[in-house]
C-alpha cells in the first residue's frame, strides 16, 4: 500500500494557525476532494475536531492517545501501525495522510508521494510542514495557478 500526504503549504512552510487554515482556495478544496475520494484518510484528533465531521465518501481514521475518543462513522487508533494495518486489511491501495502537523511529521519519512498545494505567499501561523529535501523527491506534476488570489501550484512529488 502506498502512503501519500496531501497538504497545502505557504512559501514559509506554514500550514495553519490557531487550529485553522489561513487561506481559502476553492480549487484546492475541490482538488483535495478529488484526490482523497474513495480512500482511507488518516488524521490526528485536532484535525478531525477542526473539520468537525467525517468527510463523506472516505473512510476516516483518527490517531489519538485519547482512549475515550468516539468518532461516529470513523475509526480511532492509538498508533500508526494499527491504522496502516486496518487500511491494508480493508484493501486500500493509497492511504491519504491529511494532517495535522504531528501526523505529517510522523508519516513524512514513510510517505511515497506528496500531493502538494504550494501557496505562493507567506502567512503568519503556528503550524508548519517539514522541509522537503528535493534530493529525496522527484516532481512528477506541476500545475500553476498564477492568477488566483493567492496564487498557487498543484505539485505532485514521488520519493526517489
Amino acid at each position: 500500500m502506498k502512503i501519500s500526504i496531501i497538504v497545502a503549504v505557504a512559501q514559509n512552510n506554514v500550514i495553519g494557525g490557531k487550529g485553522k487554515l489561513l487561506w481559502h482556495i476553492s480549487d484546492d478544496l475541490k482538488h483535495f476532494k478529488e484526490v482523497t475520494m474513495g480512500h482511507h484518510i488518516l488524521m490526528g484528533k485536532t484535525t478531525y475536531e477542526s473539520i468537525g465531521r467525517i468527510l463523506p465518501g472516505r473512510t476516516s481514521l483518527i490517531l489519538s492517545h485519547d482512549k475515550n475518543l468516539k468518532v461516529p462513522d470513523g475509526y480511532v487508533f492509538e498508533n500508526e501501525k494499527e491504522a496502516i494495518d486496518f487500511a491494508e486489511k480493508n484493501g486500500e491501495n493509497e492511504l491519504m495522510i491529511i494532517g495535522g502537523e504531528s501526523i505529517y511529521k510522523l508519516f513524512f519519512s514513510k510517505a511515497d508521494k506528496i500531493y502538494l498545494t504550494k501557496v505562493l505567499k507567506e502567512f503568519d501561523g503556528d503550524v508548519t510542514f517539514p522541509e522537503i529535501n528535493m534530493e529525496e523527491w522527484r516532481q512528477t506534476k506541476k500545475e500553476p495557478h498564477p492568477d488566483e488570489n493567492p496564487p498557487f501550484e498543484f505539485i505532485e512529488l514521488e520519493r526517489k
